[in-house]
């Protein structure tokens, strides 16, 4: 096997990695999960998937298993299971997620890891920041309140977890577009 081979290999082998797979194929059953009205599994299924996300990181930068492989592989997931979420929960009725909010996420999504790949492949830095992390965090509140709504079923959910719901949803939405807008900036400021 060559040397190249070997290393990446390597890498896909390491512990973060591996949870970056298993995050993946987490978030295949929470898309067969949704469209079932398995709501309850795939909200646990869910917050399992999301949080091998901090574990995968933190083990990455603890460990000095940070990889070239992960650098791009993790994010790519993280941008699969939040996507696929918004796009199946706009499509269940009473999910509190719209259409055009799904639009917004994928939209800024594809934009924001275009501008990654080109600014990094010539050799720039397009690390996340600050506000592209709170936006995930509040994408995946979202997501889990929006499971809880649902499953209440044809029964009223309470007064504060429809609050909540709307809440979460339209400050992911806002902190989508924001981080967005401030990804743009950057590359902009870049490729002057």
């Amino acid at each position: 096997m060559s040397e190249s081979k070997t290393s990446l290999r390597r890498q896909f082998l390491n512990v973060p990695n591996q949870l970056t797979t298993s995050r993946l194929v987490l978030s295949i059953v929470v898309f067969v999960l949704i469209p079932c009205q398995c709501y309850l599994s795939a909200l646990i299924v869910f917050v399992i998937a999301v949080s091998t996300d901090w574990v995968d990181g933190f083990w990455a930068r603890r460990y000095g298993q940070v990889t070239k492989l992960g650098r791009v592989f993790d994010p790519f997931v993280d941008k699969i299971i939040v996507c696929g979420a918004f796009i199946l929960l706009a499509a269940e009725p009473g999910s509190g997620i719209a259409a055009w909010m799904a639009v917004i996420v994928v939209g800024r999504e594809m934009l924001v890891t275009t501008l990654r790949s080109l600014i990094e492949q010539s050799g720039g830095d397009f690390s996340a920041k600050m506000a592209g992390k709170l936006k995930m965090v509040f994408q995946c509140v979202a997501v889990v309140i929006s499971l809880l709504v649902l499953m209440h079923g044809d029964r009223e959910p309470p007064l504060w977890l429809t609050t909540a719901l709307v809440v979460s949803v339209w400050v992911a939405v806002l902190l989508t577009i924001y981080s967005g807008v401030g990804y743009m900036l950057a590359a902009a400021r870049y490729f002057r």
